[in-house]
């Protein structure tokens, strides 16, 4: 999926900046989709991003051991002294050079160096591509975009090339970023996400953990299923999946799951 999630990320890039060029200093200070962010924050957590992926900034003498999450509100922390030009310009310098690093991963011996991501698990680093794919797609089209987001812009719809890996990414995650997620889960269910991007996929306990397998396997108890955009939008606790879900079958089994789910 990872050189999908590249193509991905490369629209989402072009489509972001054509937002983010056009803010109004009134638009940068509106509440995003992200839940504690503002536009202006949004905004600095993806330029940030950027900028450590191409000039990563010096190790601490100590290292940090703290969740992914708080990472990312730490490097938005720094930038509250800054211009929403000065965010701008670092999101428009530093993102085709991030773009190119992740390209650069796509090969080996890098593609299939297996790395970690703080509290989110442990990857190969072709797949960061995925990742970054869909940190934008949820950002610029669940946080920023209307009608989930604050921002009136028309934005081509999104397609399998856009939405694909985003969702790849979600699935791939999904066992890794949660600890004791399948102490929520009591027998196998189905995710079945239709339209652009979709698919179906077991999610099966396995002690404290739990599997993602292609496809419906048997012994499932329960289907739960919804469109993929939304997937991005419930699947990450900005909404509540009962708002996105059409569950059949034993719904208190994926109803427990579900409310636990969490992907970052």
């Amino acid at each position: 999926m990872s050189k999908a999630g590249l193509e991905a990320l490369e629209i989402a890039v072009q489509e972001v900046k054509t937002v983010i060029s056009t803010l109004t200093e009134e638009e940068w200070s509106r509440p995003s989709g992200c839940k504690g962010w503002s536009v202006r924050d949004l905004v600095a957590h993806m330029s940030s991003n950027y900028k450590e992926t191409v000039d990563p900034s010096p190790a601490p003498a100590e290292p940090i051991n703290l969740p992914a999450e708080r990472m990312m509100d730490m490097l938005v922390d720094m930038r509250d002294g800054w211009t929403n030009q000065q965010i701008l310009d670092e999101y428009l310098a530093f993102a085709d050079q991030a773009v190119a690093v992740l390209a650069s991963m796509q090969e080996e011996p890098l593609a299939s160096t297996v790395i970690p991501l703080a509290d989110l698990g442990s990857y190969p680093m072709n797949q960061l591509a995925d990742a970054y794919a869909f940190d934008h797609y949820c950002h610029l089209r669940i946080d920023l975009l209307a009608p989930d987001g604050p921002i009136e812009r028309k934005m081509p719809n999104a397609d399998a090339v856009r939405l694909a890996p985003a969702i790849g990414w979600m699935i791939t995650g999904m066992p890794q970023m949660q600890a004791d997620l399948g102490r929520t889960l009591s027998a196998p269910i189905t995710l079945t996400l239709t339209g652009p991007g979709g698919g179906v996929w077991t999610i099966a306990p396995a002690g404290a953990d739990i599997t993602v397998t292609p496809g419906k396997t048997p012994g499932t108890v329960a289907d739960v299923s919804s469109n993929g955009h939304s997937f991005i939008n419930w699947g990450t606790q900005r909404s509540d999946w009962r708002e996105h879900c059409k569950v059949t079958g034993d719904e208190p089994v994926a109803a427990q799951f579900l409310d636990a789910l969490n992907i970052i």
